[in-house]
């Protein structure tokens, strides 16, 4: 469908809401802001030069979104990820990024394909280079997350994507690759590129199979099984 012409003409402005709102997020990523860590309005005003009311605003967008939580009388801190929070993702990704996963291969178009190819490419050779220097683990994370995001994104369901983009960004990015050893990491790069095979073959259903796989290594990694026997209350 054409777009209307207005609607090409300038881009929308954003607010400065947004604005104060991407960085906050962006540092929380970053690990600029570490877990309960609290992000003080009127610092945030004074290093960004704008009111406080925007700066009000994105932290109470953010607590919403659960990026932070709201202390009564104290304000606004980094919420800690913890294990109940990595159970409950991987159980909403097995479900739903396999599934993503199928219908991409079978709608993903040359260019968004040649995009995930580069982006294996690069999480490759920065994999090769782990060992002599543990930095570049950060840049693998957001390189997967990006890989991860192009392959939900190819599935053409809009409420699918939505859905997988709030649940792998936490998951992939605030997350990183801490627990892979090298070994780890190679065999996550293996999944990679037997999916882009799989895809290129006109085999939806392999890739799905692999995705499963791929994050069924990963939560090994970063879910605890629950003991034999054992009590299955929840985590506080």
């Amino acid at each position: 469908m054409t777009r209307p012409a207005s609607a090409s003409l300038s881009p929308v402005p954003r607010t400065a809401t947004a604005e104060v709102h991407d960085v906050i997020k962006q540092r929380i990523l970053d690990g600029h802001y570490r877990a309960h860590e609290y992000v003080r309005e009127a610092s945030i005003a004074r290093e960004l030069a704008v009111s406080r009311t925007p700066v009000r605003e994105a932290l109470r967008e953010l607590v919403s979104e659960g990026w932070l939580e709201a202390i009564p009388h104290h304000g606004a801190r980094v919420v800690a990820w913890t294990e109940k929070d990595a159970r409950e993702v991987f159980e909403l990704r097995l479900v739903l990024e396999p599934m993503a996963v199928r219908l991409a291969g079978g709608r993903i178009d040359a260019e968004r394909l040649a995009r995930l190819e580069a982006l294996a490419g690069r999480m490759e050779a920065l994999v090769e280079r782990v060992e002599a220097d543990p930095a570049v683990r950060n840049e693998i994370a957001f390189l997967n997350h990006d890989f991860h995001r192009l392959l939900v994104e190819a599935s053409d369901n809009l409420r699918l994507a939505s859905v997988l983009e709030s649940v792998v960004r936490t998951s992939v990015i605030r997350r990183n690759f801490g627990n892979y050893d090298l070994d780890n990491l190679r065999r996550s790069m293996r999944h990679h590129r037997e999916i882009l095979e799989a895809i290129h073959a006109g085999s939806p259903e392999w890739a799905e199979h692999v995705m499963r796989a791929h994050l069924l290594a990963a939560q090994a990694l970063h879910v605890r099984p629950p003991e034999p026997g054992g009590d299955q209350t929840p985590d506080h």
